[in-house]
């Protein structure tokens, strides 16, 4: 009996035990539904409209960049794209496979896709193919039904109607980096139809051309697929910038330069507008809009002409005979009379070493005028010596050479106003007399690109500090007076307007044809390596040796309108190869039709130039067959050659 009440016991405990903790562990059940259902409430609320509603941001539209006249330079254009969602799609590889069939997709391309996905943020899409057209993007929405994460967009591709002629001037967008992404955290830099600046105006103005972005929100399955738009905040697209560039000369200018590797810059003196800011050859923008085929890369990187260099901001060139003006003005500044007259024989000695003048006769008694006009080296190394070289620098500095203008173009570079402290902080040597000499004519350290050049003659053609600038709408402020007296400038002019107008002038077979217009310039020709004796860079060495060829000027004279520099790479005569495009570009703004005509002759005759080229390589490869067959066939009487072996 006492065995039985001790069990009952035991089991009592046990009872009360579990029902204790079927008690508690009921009551902290009801307490967590409790505190989850009420004060967690607005918590798993918005919890669950996240897994229902999704937020789609949308890409806002780029303003657009028009010229002066208000004419489209760079707009947008619409256009279809697929994309998938990685963390929808289960196995990516089918889902591209799938994609291919529709819009084919190479095989460097499925790599990139595959490369960019393993560090794609979760739920962030993944752009397949832009640009695919209706057809394709039509046959892609039948696909929705049952393809999880596919999203065939209606976007807007970046368009440049005029391409190459102003692909450095407006640049081109792209993706975002994903270093970009990771300073900015800037949540459109995932969107895959979004575009940032890369170069030029695009990248100078990138937060205005951008706009705002949209957004909507779709109700959505558990697939991630849309079943209900909600409602929708439009983007806001970016603002339109408009730049002082004429369309027209642009286009005409880079249809005159053709193929050539070269700089043109056209400003207005009056205003410091550019009006032209061109380098050829160049890419076709609407291209790099996109992703850049690899093989297209490399090409353009290789091409000894360089078409990614921005020439016009970017190159720097020695600049030759077109700096004489500043070592003119440099000699008038310390006291040298425009009289004052120096005999060119052709040589000038310095201890054992000969300097030529281009002129190997020499040029006789010049004075400044005339040795502007003859571009006498003999001339401005006896100036260049007689003032030393600070005065000269100082001088060059002026006249705007060695500086970064304020424009929204972040390629530039300032070049090299050497002097002797320059000399010595770069080198840790003296300054020599030699360096004198180099710099009197453009050579040596002297480095300077093609906008500096312009600049230059702007301001020498005005005698004000003209600043140039490329966005239009404000009204520019005055220019201040140049700490040059005047009647210095007005010897210079004279001298520029010889080289054109006047008798012995370098650049006489360029000058206008334009009733009452007059052009004052100078050319340049600078070595690009040293080259003793008839191989001095001529059409006798490799492309790529030959000197280049510069052209400075100013037109009309009498009254300075616009200024204009021209830079032919490899060129090899300023007069023969930049004061031709000079003379035509400048008869562009004074008589339109009559340039047109030019520009007409000018291809015809490029167009006999190629076909005589394709032609006499035809005839070369006939010839070069001729002899192979012959070489085959073997010398009179011999068996022909065959692959079957004699018996």
């Amino acid at each position: 009996m006492a065995g039985e009440i001790d069990t009952s016991r035991v089991f009592d405990r046990r009872a009360f035990f579990l029902g204790a903790l079927q008690v508690a562990a009921g009551t902290a059940l009801i307490g967590r539904m409790g505190y989850l259902s009420i004060a967690q409430a607005d918590k798993y609320k918005v919890a669950a409209e996240e897994n229902r509603v999704a937020l789609h941001l949308i890409p806002p539209r780029r303003g657009w960049i028009v010229d002066a006249t208000g004419a489209a330079i760079a707009t947008n254009r619409p256009a279809y794209a697929v994309e998938l969602i990685p963390s929808l799609v289960g196995d990516l590889e089918s889902a591209i496979a799938r994609v291919a069939a529709i819009v084919p997709l190479a095989p460097t391309d499925r790599a990139r896709i595959l490369e960019e996905a393993r560090d794609l943020p979760p739920s962030a899409a993944l752009t397949i193919a832009n640009d695919i057209g209706w057809d394709a993007f039509a046959a892609l929405n039948l696909e929705l039904a049952d393809m999880p994460g596919l999203q065939p967009q209606r976007t807007y591709v970046r368009h440049y109607p005029d391409g190459e002629a102003f692909a450095h001037l407006t640049g081109y967008v792209g993706r975002a980096t994903a270093e970009q992404y990771k300073t900015s955290r800037e949540p459109l830099y995932l969107l895959p139809g979004f575009r940032i600046g890369k170069s030029g105006i695009e990248k100078g103005k990138d937060a205005p051309l951008r706009g705002k972005a949209g957004a909507r929100r779709v109700e959505v399955n558990a697939r991630g697929r849309i079943v209900k738009e909600l409602d929708t905040q439009p983007d806001v697209p970016g603002e339109s910038v408009q730049l002082t560039i004429d369309r027209g000369l642009q286009a005409f200018t880079a249809a005159r330069v053709g193929r050539e590797s070269c700089s043109v810059v056209v400003i207005d003196v009056t205003n410091g507008d550019i009006k032209c800011l061109l380098s050829m050859p160049a890419f076709d923008p609407n291209v790099f809009s996109n992703r850049i085929p690899s093989k297209l890369w490399k090409e353009l990187q290789e091409d000894e002409k360089k078409p990614l260099l921005n020439k016009s901001l970017q190159g720097l060139y020695v600049p030759g005979s077109t700096f004489k003006p500043v070592t003119a003005l440099a000699a008038l500044a310390e006291g040298a009379l425009p009289s004052q007259r120096v005999v060119c024989n052709g040589r000038y000695r310095l201890g054992s070493n000969t300097w030529h003048c281009h002129k190997r006769s020499g040029h006789g008694s010049v004075d400044m005028r005339s040795g502007i006009a003859k571009s006498c080296n003999v001339y401005f190394y006896t100036m260049a010596r007689q003032v030393g070289p600070q005065a000269v620098a100082d001088m060059a500095r002026k006249l705007g050479l060695g500086y970064r203008f304020d424009l929204p173009m972040p390629e530039q570079k300032p070049g090299e106003v050497p002097d002797p402290a320059w000399k010595k902080a770069r080198f840790g040597e003296e300054w020599k007399v030699a360096d004198t000499l180099n710099m009197a004519i453009g050579q040596g350290y002297v480095l300077m690109n093609p906008l500096q050049l312009a600049v230059m003659t702007a301001r020498i053609a005005t005698g004000l500090v003209v600043e140039p600038r490329m966005l239009a709408g404000r009204a520019p402020k005055p220019f201040e007076p140049l700490p040059i007296p005047p009647d210095y400038l007005e010897v210079v002019r004279q001298g520029m307007d010889d080289v054109v107008n006047g008798p012995g002038g370098t650049a006489r077979a360029s000058a206008l044809r334009v009733q009452g217009v007059r052009m004052g310039g100078k050319t340049g020709t600078a070595q690009v390596r040293r080259i003793k004796g008839s191989a001095r860079g001529g059409a006798n060495v490799p492309w790529k040796f030959r000197d280049h060829a510069l052209f400075i000027a100013f037109a009309p004279v009498d009254n300075p309108r616009y200024a204009i520099s021209v830079v032919v790479e490899h060129g090899i005569g300023g007069s023969k190869a930049a004061a031709p495009i000079a003379k035509d570009v400048l008869t562009y703004i004074f008589d339109r039709p009559a340039a047109e005509k030019q520009l007409a002759g000018v291809l015809e005759a490029r167009e006999r130039a190629r076909i005589a080229r394709e032609q006499a390589l035809l005839r070369e490869q006939e010839a070069a067959r001729a002899a192979a067959a012959v070489a085959t066939a073997g010398p009179p009487g011999s068996p022909a050659v065959s692959g079957a072996t004699a018996p």
